[in-house]
């Protein structure tokens, strides 16, 4: 990973990238490796930054590696592949690794991605977006207008960039839409919660989603623009009956066994914040002395300012 700087740092405290560059300072090289060798799909390409699984035939999950030390992805994504068309999800944090993703859609489909979906704003789901534009590749992008917007005013893009957003499709956030590949038919839901304008991306056959950043799979998630009780409810609503892949926005593949650890975490902060706020107890404080009980397992905790940032939009709620 590039050193990071004091003031690209702060440029980016709110915002993933800047949580797991933290994060990857400090994980035992052992948990690290680990993360890169986890896979439920079969690994078609390897990078220092991440794998590409296949995860169903026409369908691809980018799990990015960050904690290895590189930052080129960050965030998850990946690809779908129906007849007509090929999207991209994720714009990841460097245009590096969606000419890198574009470039193994073409390698895999035959073709370059058709469109592209971003799921919120934070930069390292948004950066890299121009790096699947060209002179000659001019992929439909996708996002919602608030995502559009706050990419715009929080992430200061280059001007072709800005220009790329305010010509995209807006997904509508009055419910759900779809996106026809041919024989594939992606069912793109507006939720909310992680930031107030989040989508996930949906296959009911094979039923795969792809989550944003509504679900971290075996790390603490980032709070800073959360509202929590949204959070929850988008995480609940996105559980399905039956035996489901979904792909976190941060951390390997998950089943519904994952999935309902991750609920079971969030349900432990939400019950610990509401008991500190009752008691009066400031939310540097109760963050301070939160710890997560060991039968939720192992979760990549490695700065108590992630779980003040909990407890911080807990308050905010609860305050409100």
């Amino acid at each position: 990973m590039a050193p990071i700087n004091r003031r690209d740092f702060l440029g980016q405290s709110g915002s993933c990238a800047a949580h797991l560059a933290l994060a990857s300072l400090a994980m035992p090289s052992a948990l690290r490796g680990a993360w890169a060798r986890r896979s439920f799909g079969t690994v078609v390409a390897r990078e220092p930054f991440g794998n590409l699984e296949k995860v169903a035939d026409g369908v691809w999950a980018l799990i990015s590696t960050p904690l290895n030390g590189n930052n080129t992805t960050v965030s998850n994504g990946g690809l779908i592949a129906g007849k007509n068309g090929v999207l991209a999800i994720e714009g990841f944090n460097q245009t590096a690794g969606a000419q890198w993703l574009a470039g193994q859609a073409r390698e895999l489909t035959g073709r370059w991605p058709t469109h592209v979906a971003l799921t919120h704003y934070h930069s390292d789901h948004a950066n890299g977006m121009m790096g699947y534009l060209s002179q000659t590749e001019h992929p439909m992008v996708r996002a919602t207008a608030r995502t559009r917007d706050l990419v715009i005013e929080r992430n200061r893009p280059a001007e072709a960039m800005r220009t790329a957003l305010l010509r995209a499709v807006a997904i509508s956030t009055d419910g759900p839409s779809t996106i026809d590949l041919g024989g594939k038919v992606v069912r793109v839901i507006p939720r909310t919660g992680h930031t107030d304008s989040d989508v996930s991306l949906e296959l009911d056959d094979p039923s795969i989603v792809f989550c944003g950043d509504l679900f971290w799979n075996a790390m603490f998630p980032n709070f800073v623009d959360a509202t929590p009780t949204k959070l929850m409810s988008s995480v609940r609503a996105l559980r399905r009956a039956k035996e489901t892949l979904y792909v976190p926005g941060h951390g390997p593949l998950g089943h519904p066994t994952e999935y309902d650890r991750y609920v079971s975490m969030l349900e432990e902060v939400e019950r610990a914040a509401r008991k500190a706020h009752a008691a009066g107890t400031p939310a540097a404080d109760a963050g301070a002395g939160f710890s997560l009980p060991a039968s939720l397992g192992e979760w990549a905790l490695f700065n108590k300012v992630f779980y003040q940032r909990a407890f911080e939009a807990w308050y905010k709620e609860l305050k409100a």
